[in-house]
């Protein structure tokens, strides 16, 4: 497995009292699937997500990225493991409106300190797999919103994850370039061999994807998606 979570429990201050946002969830995510995370609004998916990525320590339970526990691990060694271990695709593409779409990708691998041929290399070979190799030398301005999206992606993966999080990227795109980026995701976590979560509102995608993940009061669900 490269993603485990075992008997994950995250409790939030509430006013007085406190409220449970993740209770006692198991997940398994295998290396090269897809599992995507359902709900309804503040039903825990954005939790889930957050515990899986590291960004947030639970209060019981353990997470497990590639075999390696993330329990008693120092924010220091988090963040190595997030740079080297998980991507993640935010909701909002967030690109660096200067850079080219190939730079974009660039900085991601020169932050971990590749060689710039090197990053450059790794940059147009995934801009090839998410279709956007015509595209290496444009801005933002000059991109539509599903190829910025796609550039989210392929920015994910600079670092070689063995984790790919991915936060409701079709929220701000129609229902066809939504599909388009749906099926990307699906394309590159069986080309990469990620383990691939992926946070949606939008259950008309769930025929791609391996499982699913239903959250409702903070407890989770598993079950196999219908192809």
């Amino acid at each position: 497995m490269s993603l485990e979570l075992n008997d994950i429990t995250l409790v939030y201050p509430d006013g007085d009292t406190r409220l449970t946002a993740l209770d006692s969830v198991n997940l398994e995510v295998p290396q090269g699937s897809l599992t995507a995370v359902v709900g309804p609004s503040g039903s825990g998916k954005s939790s889930l997500l957050a515990v899986a990525a590291t960004l947030i320590t639970p209060d019981v339970g353990t997470v497990t990225i590639d075999g390696t526990s993330t329990t008693g691990l120092s924010r220091g060694e988090l963040t190595e493991l997030r740079r080297h271990k998980i991507g993640i695709v935010f909701q909002q593409p967030n690109l660096l409106p200067s850079l080219t779409a190939a730079e974009q990708l660039q900085v991601m691998a020169q932050i971990d300190g590749r060689r710039p041929r090197t990053a450059r290399n790794r940059a147009m070979e995934l801009l090839a797999v998410v279709g956007l190799a015509d595209q290496a030398g444009r801005r933002p301005h000059q991109l539509s919103g599903g190829q910025r999206q796609r550039i989210n992606i392929a920015r994910a993966l600079m670092n070689d994850p063995t984790v790919l999080l991915v936060d409701e990227p079709t929220s701000a795109l129609d229902h066809e370039r939504g599909a388009a980026v749906i099926d990307l995701i699906h394309q590159v976590t069986h080309q990469q061999a990620t383990a691939t979560v992926l946070v949606t509102h939008d259950r008309t995608h769930l025929t791609a994807v391996d499982q699913i993940a239903e959250v409702h009061d903070g407890r989770l669900t598993l079950s196999t998606a219908t192809h």
